[in-house]
């Protein structure tokens, strides 16, 4: 595939998401719960045989399934964005332990994922996590329970601490209280920033792990967690002890170009209801498209949608060709594509009027989801600064 344009059978490929994303998963996401899990959604995403592609398949593929399922139901869209956020990590840096428990049943669409890294005073300062991660020695564990009850090797981590017990909050953690595991990230070696970090693996169903749902203006689920003491081992370590930041960054460039490819498709819908509205809308003896400064926007709003495609899919193809430069094309992708939907949904709703205000009309549905993308993965402030520090490094000078 060229990063300016797409074969055929993708293209077939995408008109067949679409068809599949109106039929078969917007009436599952009509009759879900605003704010909550809609697992039977997610079961036909794994059906479907989308769930498991995301792990079969590089990053062009997940931007077209991103871009595709946006255009005609944004929350399956996100139900499967979310299962590839919570368990990449797993599918990348797991253990075949891990791998074999956990992503047949994330694949199937039985078991929902999530990826905790934000905190309340922590969101877009990865390195300021502070979920403690207490390293345990077996003899002092306060339950005095052995390490078998909680599936330690051992031979684990000879080195070091085998088991641990995290204490903090987690919060704005998309699937979360509901999802049945998270990739959860936390402080095993205080005062080192970013190098300190480990990413566990953690059932939802480990004891002193609780949470609760929060009220957000988009409508897919996000909640908050707090851990008491929640045990973890070696055996739930993903990738390195203290290296749980390259964990993290490896899954947002994979998935920061395909948030860029949801917002493009949102971008695509409102464009496109936008078209054939002003050729239908009657107003001033002729119709709104006749009105220069009405073809102008919708000749702004084309231009930009398009920009943000080829810029996601610039990104995604480095990513699967593994260029030097990914971080920089991905945070350039995600903050164009971003910032490009929110001014393409805004026009949209100015050129339709009240009508796109009503609830219930797609652009009010748009609205509502279009704001979180420029926040989430890394806000735009976060993605500007990733890309300044990789243009100065490419020189040899730090910004």
């Amino acid at each position: 595939m060229s990063a300016f344009s797409l074969e055929p059978r993708q293209i077939a490929w995408c008109a067949e998401l679409r068809t599949l994303a109106a039929e078969r998963l917007r009436p599952l996401a009509e009759k879900g719960e605003p704010g909550r899990v809609n697992r039977a959604l997610v079961a036909e995403l794994g059906r479907l045989g989308l769930l498991e592609r995301l792990f079969t398949s590089g990053a062009v593929d997940l931007c077209l399934m991103r871009a595709s399922l946006a255009y005609a139901c944004t929350e399956a869209e996100t139900a499967l964005a979310l299962q590839g956020l919570g368990a990449h990590p797993v599918h990348a840096y797991g253990t075949p332990a891990q791998r074999a428990r956990w992503l047949p049943r994330v694949s199937e669409g039985t078991a929902v994922a999530a990826f905790a890294l934000s905190e309340p005073g922590a969101g877009s300062d990865a390195g300021a996590l502070a979920l403690r991660a207490e390293a345990e020695p077996e003899a002092a564990r306060p339950d005095g329970s052995p390490a078998a009850d909680l599936g330690e090797s051992p031979l684990a981590a000879p080195d070091g601490p085998s088991q641990w017990r995290l204490t903090g909050e987690k919060c704005w953690i998309s699937n979360a209280p509901e999802a049945d595991c998270y990739t959860v990230f936390a402080r095993t070696t205080p005062g080192t920033g970013a190098r300190g970090v480990t990413a566990f693996l953690v059932p939802a169903d480990r004891p002193g792990l609780t949470g609760a749902a929060l009220e957000m203006l988009s409508p897919h689920p996000i909640g908050s967690l707090v851990f008491d003491a929640v045990p973890v081992t070696a055996d739930d370590v993903l990738g390195e002890v203290d290296r749980g930041f390259r964990v993290a960054m490896g899954t947002l460039n994979l998935f920061r170009p395909s948030v860029g490819a949801f917002a493009v498709g949102m971008a695509q819908a409102a464009l496109d209801a936008t078209l054939a509205h002003t050729a239908g809308r009657d107003a001033f003896g002729g119709k709104l498209r006749d009105l220069q400064t009405v073809a102008h926007q919708v000749a702004e709003m084309a231009l930009r949608t398009e920009a943000a495609r080829l810029m996601v899919y610039a990104a995604a193809t480095a990513y699967d060709q593994g260029a030097p430069d990914v971080p920089k094309r991905a945070a350039m992708a995600k903050l164009l594509a971003t910032e490009t939907a929110q001014y393409v949904v805004d026009t949209a709703v100015q050129l339709h009027g009240a009508r796109a205000l009503r609830r219930g009309h797609l652009l009010e549905h748009l609205y509502r989801e279009v704001r979180a993308p420029r926040i989430y993965e890394g806000a735009s402030e976060v993605q500007r600064g990733i890309i300044a520090k990789e243009l100065y490094a490419s020189i040899g000078e730090a910004p």
